[in-house]
């Protein structure tokens, strides 16, 4: 993969109407620490920011607005459910060699 990189800031706008201020955190947090991943030239900082994002991610399911909304029926809470098939599909995603790309 060829490696280009720019001086340029890199600005990302989301619709954060429904947001709460904890989500909005989150997802800045969230930002931030993907860039950094994928800047670091070191290892340890690699694996650990790698963790830590995870860990970021799946809190920032846990606090969807979804979960709050459709709480009825639950014997699993919604939650769970959700990072129980992320992981199913992420174990996936670490057998194959092929890597995800969404540019053109």
């Amino acid at each position: 993969m060829e490696n280009k990189k720019t001086s340029q800031p890199l600005n990302i706008t989301v619709e954060a109407r429904e947001l709460s201020a904890p989500q909005r955190r989150v997802l800045k947090t969230v930002t931030n620490l993907m860039a950094h991943v994928m800047t670091t030239d070191e290892e340890s900082e690699y694996f650990d920011s790698s963790s830590e994002l995870m860990k970021l991610v799946a809190g920032a399911i846990k606090q969807a607005n979804f979960t709050s909304i459709w709480r009825e029926n639950e014997e699993i809470p919604y939650s769970t459910q959700a990072l129980e098939f992320c992981l199913d599909n992420l174990t996936d995603e670490i057998q194959t060699e092929d890597i995800v790309r969404y540019d053109n």
